[in-house]
């Protein structure tokens, strides 16, 4: 950046001169190197990099619910056993990232960022559909680093205060974006758990019925994903799960977490595939 030289400060001139509420149309205009998808790989380099799933989530009456495994792969290790894949955007919309773990936490903290400072310089939050609008450029801004093996596949969801309920995004590598109806998942795991929601899910779920289902639908993806990872009972590592509803996003806590999982659990001791769905 040109420095400033008018005596204005020390900072440089760009700082300084009116433009976009958009930090990352900022940061792209005067430092592309620093954004996520900016950087340049070598020809012809592979790179093993741990990755992320599943993240599952699901509307209820009054919210939305997002939850997400704890285990990151790289290749056929189990990279980390305790990986966070579950963020706040701010205080009404939370995003879960699957893809390339160390790609998909920094463009978190950037989209974080961008609505923390769309809301200093516009003094009113960004409505839920700009947000995923946003995050749809974010990710499309990455379509460089997709193509060379590092994708980033996140999942949105929040409460919508003007409208007054909750809503899931998801999208492609391209930064398409699908607004889901019910329930939605991504991830290596997302065929099975998506399967497990499309049987247990109903429009008049609880926040509690709704959080269950979420791990229900976890636990199944792990039955059958070898990336996924269920319930860690002798390490007490449980899945992500957070509630958005009016009141603001609010992460429930590993005791609450645990008296789910346990409970799935010894379910599954009588019934191993789980809850039944009536035939009609």
């Amino acid at each position: 950046m040109e420095a400033n030289t008018g005596g204005t400060g020390r900072l440089p001139a760009a700082f300084l001169t009116p433009g976009s509420s958009s930090f990352y149309d900022f940061l792209g205009q005067h430092s592309p190197e620093l954004l996520p998808g900016g950087r340049r790989l070598p020809e012809g380099l592979t790179i093993e990099a741990p990755h992320g799933t599943t993240i599952v989530s699901a509307v209820f009456d009054g919210g939305v619910v997002i939850a997400g495994d704890r285990r990151a792969t790289m290749g056929n290790v189990i990279a980390q056993r305790d990986i966070e894949k579950v963020f706040p955007a701010d205080e009404y919309s939370a995003v879960g990232i699957a893809g390339t773990a160390g790609l998909a936490v920094e463009m978190v903290r950037l989209f974080q960022l961008e609505l923390e400072h769309y809301e200093k310089i516009e003094g009113t939050v960004l409505s839920l559909e700009g947000k995923a609008n946003r995050l749809t450029t974010m990710i499309r801004g990455n379509l460089g680093m997709a193509m060379q093996g590092l994708a980033v596949v996140p999942l949105f969801a929040g409460y919508d205060l003007r409208l007054g309920r909750g809503r899931i995004f998801t999208y492609d590598v391209t930064g398409g974006r699908s607004e889901e109806r019910g329930f939605a998942a991504t991830g290596s795991g997302s065929v099975f758990a998506r399967g497990s929601l499309k049987k247990l899910y109903r429009a008049d779920l609880t926040a509690d019925q709704a959080a269950t289902v979420v791990v229900q639908a976890l636990y199944d993806a792990a039955d059958d994903d070898s990336a996924t990872g269920g319930p860690d009972m002798a390490r007490k590592i449980f899945p992500i799960v957070s509630l958005i509803t009016e009141d603001g996003f609010r992460r429930l806590t590993d005791d609450e977490v645990s008296t789910i999982a346990h409970s799935i659990t010894d379910g599954r001791l009588e019934h191993p595939n789980g809850p039944q769905a009536p035939l009609l």
